[in-house]
């Protein structure tokens, strides 16, 4: 067990200067960021590997999934599907079946498809570069740039809800509508090039602790926003639907529509949304998972 050192709430005292390009200040935002981490970083299973194909699954869960969550299903994910070749071959119904209980279903089409491009792309081998990265399904620039950091230490830069909280309460202190234009700079000049793997999860470690004992800074950011109710959402109905067609294979529209306490109309958008994106087929009345 790690000795408890400096009290979590003492590093947050600390304010730096954004317009201070000097070494020493530099030097010590990292030393204060990387000896939080040393007392306090969370240890996680996905950090005890540098896995290409271990780290794009944790990534992708880990992106509108707690992290609670996530070490629950990580592990399960991974002994179904090993490796990119299996995920790339089974049926996307054993792979919605694994992923229940994670949400936003796109993500595990979004993986499966990710896996049939490397294994037919990249002969097997996760590309080691961020712009090729971009290209693959449901992974966007920041996803792009945190795989390259933890899979292949590379020294990228960019911004999550995590970082953007640190920097916003270090750097910002007495600013409102910070834009990440701002921020990205000051990323670029703090990076740890000697280690940027363990200099990212330390900087999440420090946002993640930042949130549930200080005012979210990220408040202040330009680009914050609140999560729209589950309760009563499509991504809920959403979510039915695919549980339903998982336990009764090949379900008839008219069962759902009886099934569903919902308007009918409304169902019925959903299915076409769901049948656009590759998720349900439909044929003869019947609903089935392609």
């Amino acid at each position: 067990m790690k000795h408890p050192g400096k009290k979590i709430f003492d590093y947050f005292g600390s304010k730096f200067s954004r317009d201070d390009k000097s070494y020493q200040g530099i030097q010590d935002f990292q030393q204060m960021v990387l000896s939080y981490y040393g007392e306090h970083g969370r240890d996680m299973v996905w950090r005890h590997t540098s896995n290409p194909y271990h780290i794009l699954v944790s990534e992708i869960m880990l992106q509108q999934t707690r992290v609670e969550r996530v070490s629950i299903k990580f592990p399960e994910f991974i002994r179904a599907f090993p490796n990119f070749a299996v995920l790339a071959t089974v049926p996307l119904g054993d792979v919605l079946t694994v992923w229940q209980g994670m949400g936003y279903n796109r993500r595990a089409i979004s993986l499966q498809k990710c896996a049939v491009r490397v294994v037919t792309e990249y002969n097997g081998v996760l590309p080691a570069d961020v712009d090729k990265l971009t290209t693959f399904p449901g992974i966007g620039r920041a996803t792009a740039s945190s795989i390259a950091a933890f899979a292949f230490n590379m020294p990228v830069v960019f911004i999550e809800t995590n970082i953007r909280r640190v920097f916003i309460h270090f750097f910002f202190a007495d600013t409102d509508n910070v834009h990440d234009t701002e921020i990205l700079p000051l990323v670029e000049k703090t990076l740890y090039h000697k280690n940027p793997r363990v200099w990212y999860w330390a900087l999440m470690d420090l946002g993640s602790a930042m949130k549930k004992t200080a005012a979210n800074p990220n408040r202040r950011s330009a680009h914050y926003t609140t999560q729209s109710p589950f309760e009563g959402s499509d991504r809920k109905i959403r979510g039915s639907i695919i549980r339903m067609i998982l336990a009764r294979p090949e379900i008839t529209e008219k069962e759902f529509l009886g099934l569903l306490n919902d308007d009918p109309a409304r169902i019925k958008k959903i299915l076409s949304a769901l049948e656009s994106e590759g998720f349900i087929l439909r044929h003869n009345g019947r609903i089935f998972l392609p």
